[in-house]
């Protein structure tokens, strides 16, 4: 033990392992945020600082803005930026209490009519916004920012009243999914992967996995990317890999990808590690500070996820 009872700094990684370069991408280019996320995750750092850094972004109405979500730049509160919160809190296991109360009762004050959650408010409108999020004056309720907020309060075993009709919602959308696209289909496992009721979600997972399969929205072969279809309205070469649905092998997503798949997915996702020590933004770059911004969010969520399959990273 260190002094004061403090668990020691696990050592420094060897100098040019994944980890290592990592660690350099983040304290080079990241926000407090993200150093701070990365020392918990993989230097032995505190939950506190975490939160402390997080309570940077949030407002007086118990949302979150700032541009916590890099894509929605301005200080006012929006649910993207919210459920990025909750994730975060998540991820240093402290979501729960008065903070993940008073999130609840700022997600119901934006609920739509049918309990779920828009993607975007027209507050966002006047302060710059990525193109590809249109602001609109009456948004639907939307799966794609609902359902991993729901997913994460049943995960953390937080029950309040908004959970009710805003899971009702989400079993709605996802056992209706026809034509889908990969952000709706990881916004459908966010939600199946902690929804209490398992053999419903089960059933639902396996149903997506065909749909997924079918409609070719997974690349299972990253040497022949070409074969596989761009979503309208996707960057050119912004494809999704099992990796990306499956970030952890007791998701429900895993069952739909072979071994053998993953493995090449896994592969490809190691491989994808740039000279700096970063990860790169597969989705479309509209302004410099976004971009610059999410690369160490996405950094972190590629060692998390290597990390879980027991990839070595150094």
């Amino acid at each position: 033990m260190a002094e004061n009872g403090a668990s020691p700094l696990p050592p420094t990684p060897p100098a040019g392992t994944p980890l290592a370069r990592a660690e350099h991408f983040v304290w080079l280019t990241a926000r407090v945020l993200e150093q701070r996320l990365f020392a918990h995750h993989f230097r032995g750092g505190g939950a506190d600082p975490v939160e402390t850094a997080l309570d940077a972004y949030r407002n007086e109405d118990g949302g979150y803005g700032h541009a916590l979500e890099p894509d929605l730049r301005g200080p006012v509160s929006q649910p993207l930026h919210t459920a990025h919160a909750l994730a975060v809190l998540d991820a240093v296991g402290r979501c729960g209490g008065q903070r993940v109360e008073r999130v609840c009762r700022y997600l119901t004050s934006v609920s739509t009519a049918d309990g779920a959650l828009p993607a975007l408010l027209p507050s966002q409108r006047g302060y710059p916004t990525a193109p590809f999020v249109p602001v609109v004056d009456d948004p639907p309720g939307d799966l794609l920012s609902t359902g991993p907020v729901a997913g994460l309060l049943h995960r953390n075993e937080v029950w309040h009243a908004w959970l009710f009709r805003a899971t009702d919602f989400c079993w709605r959308a996802v056992e209706s999914l026809g034509t889908t696209h990969p952000y709706e289909v990881e916004a459908a496992v966010a939600f199946l992967d902690s929804v209490p009721d398992r053999p419903r979600a089960r059933a639902a997972a396996d149903r997506l996995g065909r749909l997924v399969r079918e409609q070719r929205l997974a690349v299972l072969d990253p040497d022949d990317r070409d074969a596989y279809p761009v979503p309208p309205g996707y960057a050119p070469g912004e494809h999704h890999f099992p990796h990306d649905y499956a970030r952890d092998p007791l998701s429900l997503a895993r069952a739909w990808f072979t071994d053998a798949e993953m493995a090449r997915s896994l592969d490809f996702l190691s491989a994808e590690q740039h000279e700096d020590g970063g990860w790169p933004v597969r989705w479309r770059r509209w302004a410099p500070a976004p971009a610059l911004e999410a690369r160490p969010r996405v950094t972190l969520d590629a060692l998390r996820t290597l990390r879980a399959y027991g990839r070595p990273l150094g």
